[in-house]
Protein backbone atom coordinates (compact mmCIF):
# COMPACT_ATOMS: atom_id res chain seq x y z
CA UNK A 1 0.00 0.00 0.00
CA UNK A 2 1.12 3.57 -0.65
CA UNK A 3 2.63 5.82 2.30
CA UNK A 4 0.73 8.50 3.27
CA UNK A 5 3.20 11.49 3.86
CA UNK A 6 2.03 13.83 6.92
CA UNK A 7 3.00 16.81 5.40
CA UNK A 8 0.28 19.73 4.50
CA UNK A 9 1.06 19.33 0.80
CA UNK A 10 0.59 15.18 1.30
CA UNK A 11 -2.49 14.92 3.00
CA UNK A 12 -3.75 17.05 0.33
CA UNK A 13 -2.63 15.23 -2.77
CA UNK A 14 -4.18 12.25 -0.75
CA UNK A 15 -7.63 13.55 -0.24
CA UNK A 16 -7.91 14.57 -4.24
CA UNK A 17 -6.34 11.10 -4.89
CA UNK A 18 -9.22 10.02 -2.96
CA UNK A 19 -11.65 11.99 -4.53
CA UNK A 20 -10.49 11.68 -8.13
CA UNK A 21 -10.39 7.62 -7.75
CA UNK A 22 -14.17 8.19 -6.01
CA UNK A 23 -15.61 10.04 -9.38
CA UNK A 24 -14.16 7.62 -11.22
CA UNK A 25 -16.06 5.07 -10.15
CA UNK A 26 -18.87 6.88 -9.96
CA UNK A 27 -18.25 7.73 -12.94
CA UNK A 28 -17.61 3.74 -14.15
CA UNK A 29 -20.55 3.00 -11.96
CA UNK A 30 -23.11 4.51 -14.18
CA UNK A 31 -21.88 2.50 -16.89
CA UNK A 32 -19.72 4.91 -18.88
CA UNK A 33 -16.84 3.33 -20.71
CA UNK A 34 -13.37 3.68 -18.42
CA UNK A 35 -10.42 1.94 -18.80
CA UNK A 36 -9.62 0.20 -15.03
CA UNK A 37 -5.79 1.64 -14.81
CA UNK A 38 -7.77 5.29 -15.15
CA UNK A 39 -9.96 3.88 -12.03
CA UNK A 40 -7.41 1.84 -10.00
CA UNK A 41 -4.65 4.62 -9.91
CA UNK A 42 -2.28 4.13 -7.50
CA UNK A 43 -1.21 6.98 -4.62
CA UNK A 44 2.53 7.05 -6.60
CA UNK A 45 1.32 7.68 -10.13
CA UNK A 46 -1.17 10.33 -8.96
CA UNK A 47 1.31 12.10 -7.82
CA UNK A 48 3.88 11.82 -10.47
CA UNK A 49 0.90 12.64 -13.36
CA UNK A 50 -1.39 15.68 -11.66
CA UNK A 51 1.21 17.13 -9.18
CA UNK A 52 3.19 20.04 -9.37
CA UNK A 53 7.59 20.21 -8.81
CA UNK A 54 6.23 22.03 -5.40
CA UNK A 55 3.85 19.04 -4.15
CA UNK A 56 1.02 20.78 -4.79
CA UNK A 57 -2.05 19.30 -6.65
CA UNK A 58 -2.71 20.64 -10.25
CA UNK A 59 -6.22 20.82 -10.52
CA UNK A 60 -6.55 21.52 -14.00
CA UNK A 61 -5.06 17.87 -14.85
CA UNK A 62 -7.84 16.29 -13.20
CA UNK A 63 -10.13 16.78 -15.56
CA UNK A 64 -11.51 13.80 -17.73
CA UNK A 65 -14.31 13.09 -19.97
CA UNK A 66 -16.38 9.79 -20.67
CA UNK A 67 -18.98 8.47 -23.48
CA UNK A 68 -21.54 6.47 -22.76
CA UNK A 69 -20.99 2.52 -22.90
CA UNK A 70 -23.58 0.32 -25.14
CA UNK A 71 -25.35 -0.96 -22.49
CA UNK A 72 -25.75 2.59 -21.21
CA UNK A 73 -27.38 3.77 -24.67
CA UNK A 74 -29.83 1.02 -23.90
CA UNK A 75 -30.63 1.32 -20.82
CA UNK A 76 -31.29 5.10 -21.92
CA UNK A 77 -33.16 4.47 -25.36
CA UNK A 78 -37.01 4.71 -24.95
CA UNK A 79 -38.87 1.86 -26.61
CA UNK A 80 -39.57 2.14 -30.51
CA UNK A 81 -43.16 3.67 -31.15
CA UNK A 82 -45.07 4.13 -34.25
CA UNK A 83 -44.79 7.94 -33.56
CA UNK A 84 -40.85 6.82 -33.07
CA UNK A 85 -39.86 4.02 -34.44
CA UNK A 86 -35.92 5.24 -34.13
CA UNK A 87 -35.88 6.46 -30.53
CA UNK A 88 -32.65 8.16 -29.66
CA UNK A 89 -30.27 7.78 -26.09
CA UNK A 90 -31.38 10.09 -23.88
CA UNK A 91 -27.42 10.18 -22.43
CA UNK A 92 -24.74 11.26 -23.79
CA UNK A 93 -20.72 11.92 -22.89
CA UNK A 94 -19.54 13.68 -19.69
CA UNK A 95 -17.74 15.70 -18.33
CA UNK A 96 -15.83 16.12 -15.23
CA UNK A 97 -13.79 18.83 -13.99
CA UNK A 98 -11.80 19.62 -10.84
CA UNK A 99 -12.10 23.25 -10.00
CA UNK A 100 -9.75 25.74 -8.14
CA UNK A 101 -11.85 28.57 -7.59
CA UNK A 102 -12.05 30.04 -4.30
CA UNK A 103 -15.73 30.98 -4.67
CA UNK A 104 -18.40 29.31 -6.45
CA UNK A 105 -20.98 31.99 -7.79
CA UNK A 106 -23.67 32.52 -10.77
CA UNK A 107 -20.69 33.52 -12.93
CA UNK A 108 -18.91 30.03 -12.18
CA UNK A 109 -21.81 28.27 -12.99
CA UNK A 110 -22.60 29.63 -16.31
CA UNK A 111 -19.16 29.28 -17.38
CA UNK A 112 -18.72 25.52 -16.66
CA UNK A 113 -22.36 25.28 -18.32
CA UNK A 114 -21.24 27.01 -21.24
CA UNK A 115 -17.91 24.82 -21.61
CA UNK A 116 -20.31 21.72 -21.30
CA UNK A 117 -22.85 22.26 -23.49
CA UNK A 118 -20.77 23.93 -26.42
CA UNK A 119 -18.50 20.82 -25.86
CA UNK A 120 -21.73 18.56 -26.43
CA UNK A 121 -21.30 16.42 -23.60
CA UNK A 122 -24.96 15.94 -22.08
CA UNK A 123 -23.71 15.61 -18.40
CA UNK A 124 -21.19 18.22 -16.11
CA UNK A 125 -20.13 17.50 -13.18
CA UNK A 126 -18.39 19.92 -11.11
CA UNK A 127 -15.83 18.60 -8.01
CA UNK A 128 -15.47 21.65 -6.18
CA UNK A 129 -13.45 22.29 -2.39
CA UNK A 130 -16.40 24.68 -1.10
CA UNK A 131 -19.73 24.95 -1.27
CA UNK A 132 -21.79 26.67 -4.12
CA UNK A 133 -23.50 29.55 -2.63
CA UNK A 134 -27.40 29.81 -2.92
CA UNK A 135 -27.55 31.92 -6.18
CA UNK A 136 -25.34 29.28 -8.30
CA UNK A 137 -27.42 25.89 -6.97
CA UNK A 138 -30.50 28.15 -8.23
CA UNK A 139 -28.74 28.96 -11.22
CA UNK A 140 -28.48 25.11 -12.50
CA UNK A 141 -31.91 24.84 -12.94
CA UNK A 142 -31.92 27.42 -15.85
CA UNK A 143 -29.41 24.95 -17.85
CA UNK A 144 -31.56 21.64 -17.46
CA UNK A 145 -32.58 21.51 -20.78
CA UNK A 146 -29.52 21.95 -22.09
CA UNK A 147 -27.09 20.09 -20.52
CA UNK A 148 -27.23 18.48 -16.94
CA UNK A 149 -24.90 20.05 -14.22
CA UNK A 150 -24.17 18.14 -10.76
CA UNK A 151 -21.70 19.56 -7.94
CA UNK A 152 -20.18 17.54 -5.70
CA UNK A 153 -17.79 18.67 -2.38
CA UNK A 154 -14.28 17.30 -2.51
CA UNK A 155 -15.08 16.32 1.21
CA UNK A 156 -18.17 14.32 -0.42
CA UNK A 157 -15.92 11.89 -2.33
CA UNK A 158 -13.32 11.23 -0.20
CA UNK A 159 -14.97 7.59 0.61
CA UNK A 160 -17.31 5.65 -2.13
CA UNK A 161 -20.66 5.26 0.02
CA UNK A 162 -21.75 2.65 -2.29
CA UNK A 163 -19.01 0.63 -0.67
CA UNK A 164 -20.11 0.83 2.58
CA UNK A 165 -21.59 -2.48 3.99
CA UNK A 166 -24.64 -0.94 5.22
CA UNK A 167 -25.57 0.78 1.96
CA UNK A 168 -27.63 -1.75 -0.15
CA UNK A 169 -26.98 -2.14 -3.91
CA UNK A 170 -28.48 -0.11 -5.89
CA UNK A 171 -29.32 -1.27 -9.53
CA UNK A 172 -30.85 1.38 -12.34
CA UNK A 173 -33.81 -0.62 -14.47
CA UNK A 174 -33.92 0.21 -18.05
CA UNK A 175 -37.59 1.52 -19.36
CA UNK A 176 -38.32 -2.33 -20.36
CA UNK A 177 -38.15 -3.54 -16.82
CA UNK A 178 -39.96 -0.55 -15.28
CA UNK A 179 -42.62 -0.94 -17.57
CA UNK A 180 -42.28 -4.83 -16.98
CA UNK A 181 -42.56 -4.41 -13.09
CA UNK A 182 -44.94 -1.90 -13.45
CA UNK A 183 -47.18 -4.48 -15.29
CA UNK A 184 -46.14 -7.84 -13.19
CA UNK A 185 -47.55 -6.37 -9.94
CA UNK A 186 -50.69 -3.97 -11.48
CA UNK A 187 -48.83 -0.96 -10.04
CA UNK A 188 -49.01 2.41 -11.16
CA UNK A 189 -45.68 4.55 -11.21
CA UNK A 190 -47.06 6.62 -8.16
CA UNK A 191 -47.80 3.36 -6.26
CA UNK A 192 -43.81 3.02 -6.09
CA UNK A 193 -42.07 4.15 -3.08
CA UNK A 194 -40.22 7.65 -3.90
CA UNK A 195 -36.40 8.37 -3.32
CA UNK A 196 -35.15 12.13 -3.24
CA UNK A 197 -33.16 13.73 -5.51
CA UNK A 198 -30.90 14.45 -2.73
CA UNK A 199 -30.70 10.75 -1.78
CA UNK A 200 -26.61 10.41 -1.64
CA UNK A 201 -27.04 7.28 -3.43
CA UNK A 202 -29.33 8.95 -6.00
CA UNK A 203 -27.23 11.58 -6.58
CA UNK A 204 -23.80 8.98 -6.82
CA UNK A 205 -25.93 7.45 -9.69
CA UNK A 206 -27.68 10.54 -11.38
CA UNK A 207 -30.75 9.56 -11.23
CA UNK A 208 -33.08 11.75 -12.86
CA UNK A 209 -36.90 11.72 -12.36
CA UNK A 210 -39.13 8.95 -13.25
CA UNK A 211 -36.10 6.08 -12.96
CA UNK A 212 -36.93 3.06 -11.53
CA UNK A 213 -33.72 1.69 -9.11
CA UNK A 214 -33.73 -2.17 -7.96
CA UNK A 215 -32.33 -1.79 -4.34
CA UNK A 216 -30.63 -5.31 -3.28
CA UNK A 217 -30.44 -5.49 0.69
CA UNK A 218 -28.61 -8.46 2.45
CA UNK A 219 -30.97 -9.56 5.65
CA UNK A 220 -29.88 -11.26 8.28
CA UNK A 221 -33.10 -13.39 9.75
CA UNK A 222 -33.15 -14.32 13.47
CA UNK A 223 -33.75 -17.86 13.58
CA UNK A 224 -33.52 -18.97 17.15
CA UNK A 225 -34.33 -15.51 19.19
CA UNK A 226 -37.68 -13.74 20.01
CA UNK A 227 -36.31 -10.70 18.41
CA UNK A 228 -38.49 -10.05 15.46
CA UNK A 229 -37.02 -6.17 14.59
CA UNK A 230 -35.07 -7.95 11.46
CA UNK A 231 -37.73 -10.06 10.22
CA UNK A 232 -41.15 -9.81 11.46
CA UNK A 233 -43.13 -12.91 9.79
CA UNK A 234 -46.14 -10.85 10.87
CA UNK A 235 -48.04 -14.75 11.43
CA UNK A 236 -47.34 -14.39 15.38
CA UNK A 237 -44.58 -16.97 16.00
CA UNK A 238 -41.01 -18.65 14.58
CA UNK A 239 -42.73 -22.09 14.31
CA UNK A 240 -43.59 -20.44 10.30
CA UNK A 241 -40.50 -19.31 9.27
CA UNK A 242 -39.13 -22.09 7.82
CA UNK A 243 -42.10 -22.33 5.90
CA UNK A 244 -41.94 -18.50 5.14
CA UNK A 245 -38.17 -18.48 3.62
CA UNK A 246 -39.12 -21.81 1.85
CA UNK A 247 -42.44 -19.44 0.09
CA UNK A 248 -40.58 -16.37 -0.56
CA UNK A 249 -37.62 -18.33 -2.24
CA UNK A 250 -40.09 -20.30 -4.69
CA UNK A 251 -41.42 -16.76 -5.72
CA UNK A 252 -37.96 -15.76 -6.78
CA UNK A 253 -35.77 -14.42 -4.13
CA UNK A 254 -32.59 -15.30 -4.27
CA UNK A 255 -31.08 -16.77 -0.89
CA UNK A 256 -27.43 -16.62 0.09
CA UNK A 257 -25.24 -18.75 2.08
CA UNK A 258 -26.42 -21.77 4.07
CA UNK A 259 -28.68 -22.45 7.32
CA UNK A 260 -26.67 -22.32 10.37
CA UNK A 261 -27.69 -22.64 13.99
CA UNK A 262 -28.99 -18.88 14.54
CA UNK A 263 -29.27 -17.41 10.75
CA UNK A 264 -30.28 -17.10 7.79
CA UNK A 265 -28.98 -14.51 4.80
CA UNK A 266 -31.49 -13.76 2.18
CA UNK A 267 -31.31 -11.00 -0.18
CA UNK A 268 -34.52 -8.62 -0.51
CA UNK A 269 -35.25 -6.91 -3.64
CA UNK A 270 -37.04 -3.63 -3.42
CA UNK A 271 -38.09 -1.07 -5.95
CA UNK A 272 -38.08 3.05 -5.96
CA UNK A 273 -38.39 5.63 -8.42
CA UNK A 274 -37.10 8.86 -8.31
CA UNK A 275 -39.35 11.30 -6.98
CA UNK A 276 -38.29 15.28 -6.27
CA UNK A 277 -39.29 16.53 -3.24
CA UNK A 278 -41.44 13.58 -2.32
CA UNK A 279 -40.88 10.72 0.21
CA UNK A 280 -43.83 8.25 0.69
CA UNK A 281 -43.77 6.76 4.44
CA UNK A 282 -44.90 3.42 3.62
CA UNK A 283 -42.30 0.69 1.31
CA UNK A 284 -43.05 -1.34 -1.67
CA UNK A 285 -41.30 -4.80 -1.35
CA UNK A 286 -41.62 -7.43 -4.42
CA UNK A 287 -41.45 -10.48 -1.70
CA UNK A 288 -42.27 -9.52 2.09
CA UNK A 289 -43.36 -5.87 3.82
CA UNK A 290 -40.59 -3.92 5.64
Amino acid sequence: MDDLPNDAHSKEVVRLWRAWKTVHEMVADREYELAEDEINISLDRFRSEFCNPDGTVNRGKLQFSARPSDAMLRKHTPPATDANPDPVADCGPIWVEFLADKQFGVAQIRQFAKYTITNHYKTGIMVTHVALSPAARKSLASVENLAKIECFLEDDLLVNITHHELVPRHVLLSREEKIALLKRYRLKETQLPRILAKDPVARYLGLKRGQVVKIIRALRLGYETENNDVYDSGNGGEENRDEEIKQHKTEGEERTGSRDDSMYSLIRQDFAVLQVGVLMGDTFSLFFST
